[in-house]
């Protein structure tokens, strides 16, 4: 077996999951936001966004992470050389990575705000919101793919 396309299945599937997860966890916060404060339903949702975070989001960004870092060291050191950061397909991907670490960490906070009873964002928002990591990975996995250059 070939070290470097597990560690690049691997990544694969940890980034498959932390994008479901914040696909999911704002879903859940427009689901929430029709409940009413107080309510056994909030309650629901606040555990389903809880689970959402600490058993989906955070250790699938983890993991992605390390794998990431591993396989940038690995290309970097072993296959092509240092010069592939500067590429621009590269340079899609990590800005890409830079905003879905940031948006998670984004929902993430607006989760605990949800958890302690705060309500600062619309039903609207969050709807409107919601595919943006998908977009994102929809830009990093063709740059990735067809790793373009200008």
């Amino acid at each position: 077996m070939n070290l470097y396309d597990l560690l690049r299945g691997v990544h694969i599937i940890a980034v498959m999951a932390w994008v479901a997860g914040l696909l999911i966890l704002p879903r859940l916060f427009v689901y929430h936001l029709r409940t009413e404060p107080a309510s056994s339903a909030e309650e629901v949702f606040r555990s389903a966004e809880t689970r959402t975070i600490n058993i989906i989001l955070n250790p699938a960004m983890g993991l992605a992470w390390i794998l990431g870092l591993s396989l940038i060291w690995f290309d970097g050191s072993q296959r092509l050389g240092w010069d592939f950061l500067w590429q621009p397909w590269m340079i899609v991907k990590l800005a890409g990575i830079v905003f879905v670490t940031w948006w998670h960490h984004f929902i993430v906070r607006a989760g605990r705000r949800f958890a302690a009873g705060e309500r600062l964002r619309s039903e609207k928002f969050w709807r409107a919101t919601n595919e943006l990591p998908f977009l994102a990975a929809i830009l990093m996995v063709l740059a990735v793919t067809l790793e373009f250059s200008f």
